[in-house]
């Protein structure tokens, strides 16, 4: 992957509640192993809910876990906890989902608990045929048993499945072709149990003061099988540790490899799976207004989708409209550049040029009917004589583009002015000031001390002048660092209005303004005349 994505790395996010002792023996376990197949793991606590929402949306993270049991002072509910997990990034294969499609035999197309995974391959490993065996399962935990149970069924075993509450337990586990224990009691079942040349899977692990060694004082590991009894009857035993342990690693690490090709699949170049809407071709041909209305416009969150884009990087603005962010492009870098096609028009006519009209119908035309991924990107409205009305025909969109879409344009026209009036501004007070005056509002001495800022400095550096020392500018200095010197007669920043009775105005006839007027002032009609706003809209049609 890393070849075919430079810089990619399968991510996977293991939450832990609590501090139990087996818990973070498999949590350093997977650490080492998510090392050697260059994969990301992050590990939290608390707030469990909160922080799988968080890493369901996160693109970097391709598989998520939640280490069981959970280990808290306030009881959490398991389920809730494990189903709030994407089924897409559940590579432990614990949500209901996984597990519906895992007891049904879908098992292509689901993620597989990995200490039941990993057993079946320690069974396929030995040679032996699964298919026609019996197979016992002492335990039904949903981690363990239950799966197992399911992934034996659908090899073809014939399965039986014990608990606390089976009866004659020992003469069940001795019918037993192939034995899979995960019960959580060290060493319950018993080397007699066992049938002469069984396969033997122990899935527990448990601290126990170390008799067997002479050191009661200290803690050794366990499995749920008396191993030194047991091998002496199986062909195959699994030790604890070193048996299940890593294999149920082994799987973790696969599943999540796993689930960022997939990742990769769908976030790799290809058509996009977009449900078109279907056009309604009526005699006569019904007026903009009419056809705007009649249109019910697609959720955005669902387009977003059907185009590869994930949720986190869609900023919605209702159900219509919302912005792509420019994250997103991080995640593109690799991929290929596409075609990038400008729509202009140099013959006017009554009813426009008709640029916006044919980008649209461009747009249609490519992707409804030739299913290539178009969108279109179309400027707003500018705010002139129209009352900021765009020259769409029969568009959807008609009604919000000339609502301003997000209202980000009345953001861009507000800054736009506030430069304008900031220019204004500084022109009068150089005219009103002397360069002392002009000095002291710039450099003001605060408890007797007087610093440039950062931007000030830059300023200086600019202009030649290599000092940081107010105290130390001359006269010549100072005049060049407080005045910009901005010749009235040749502004150009104009401010944006809808107001055409403002194209040209004069300025500065208030008294407070003291004689300094200005009649060159101008306002605009073209959306923020500096500082121009593009917004994307997708719309589809067949």
């Amino acid at each position: 992957m890393g070849e075919q994505v430079p810089g990619f790395r399968p991510g996977l996010a293991i939450l832990q509640v609590g501090d139990r002792a087996d818990s973070n023996l498999y949590i350093s376990m997977k650490l080492k192993a998510a090392e050697e197949v260059k994969s990301t793991v992050v590990l939290l606590a608390s707030t469990v809910l909160k922080c799988i929402t968080s890493l369901n949306e996160d693109p970097t993270v391709h598989g998520l876990l939640v280490q069981l049991p959970l280990d808290a002072e306030k009881t959490i509910s398991t389920e809730l906890v494990t189903n709030t997990i994407a089924p897409e990034k559940d590579v432990d294969g614990l949500t209901s989902v996984s597990a519906g499609k895992l007891a049904r035999g879908d098992l292509e197309d689901c993620f597989i608990p990995c200490t039941p995974k990993g057993c079946l391959e320690l069974i396929k490993k030995t040679g032996v045929q699964i298919a026609g065996r019996h197979a016992v399962v002492v335990g039904r935990s949903k981690i363990v048993g239950a799966p197992m149970h399911d992934l034996l069924l659908w090899n073809n075993a014939t399965v039986t499945t014990c608990h606390s509450k089976t009866i004659q337990l020992s003469e069940e586990v001795n019918k037993a072709d192939i034995l899979v224990v995960g019960t959580g009691q060290p060493e319950m079942v018993r080397g007699e149990w066992i049938k002469p040349g069984a396969i033997v899977i122990d899935c527990g692990i448990n601290y126990v003061p170390d008799w067997y060694n002479g050191k009661p004082n200290r803690k050794r590991v366990v499995g749920d099988v008396a191993y030194h009894e047991a091998k002496e009857k199986t062909s195959y035993i699994t030790p604890v540790p070193g048996g299940v342990g890593p294999m149920t690693v082994a799987m973790l690490m696969q599943s999540t490899v796993e689930s960022a090709k997939h990742f990769l699949e769908k976030c790799t170049p290809g058509k996009w799976n977009i449900q078109y809407n279907h056009l309604s071709l009526k005699t006569p041909v019904p007026s903009d207004i009419e056809i705007s209305r009649s249109c019910t416009a697609k959720p955005i969150g669902y387009l977003a989708k059907e185009i590869g884009l994930l949720s986190e990087e869609v900023e919605m603005y209702g159900q219509t409209k919302a912005k792509v962010l420019l994250s997103t492009l991080e995640l593109l870098k690799h991929q290929p550049d596409g075609k990038y096609v400008v729509v202009t028009g140099i013959t006017p006519t009554p009813l426009g040029e008709g640029k916006s009209t044919t980008t649209l119908g461009l747009v249609q035309a490519l992707g409804a009917h030739l299913h290539q991924n178009v969108f279109a990107c179309v400027r707003q409205p500018s705010q002139g004589p129209t009352f900021g009305i765009k020259g769409i025909r029969w568009s959807l969109i008609l009604w919000s583009f000339n609502l301003h879409l997000t209202g980000d344009i009345h953001a861009i026209t507000a800054a736009n002015n506030l430069v304008a009036a900031a220019i204004d501004a500084r022109i009068f007070h150089e005219l009103t000031q002397t360069d002392k005056a002009l000095f002291n509002s710039l450099v003001p001495s605060v408890n007797g001390v007087r610093k440039f800022s950062d931007i000030q400095v830059r300023r200086l550096k600019r202009l030649g002048i290599e000092k940081d020392d107010p105290a130390t500018l001359t006269d010549e200095e100072i005049n060049r660092f407080v005045r910009l010197d901005i010749d009235p007669e040749t502004i150009t920043w104009q401010r944006d209005t809808n107001d055409r009775f403002l194209r040209k105005i004069t300025i500065g006839q208030s008294p407070n303004e003291k004689g300094h007027t200005r009649t060159v002032t101008t306002f605009s009609f073209f959306t923020s005349s500096k500082n121009t706003s593009l917004v994307f809209y997708c719309i589809q049609y067949t």
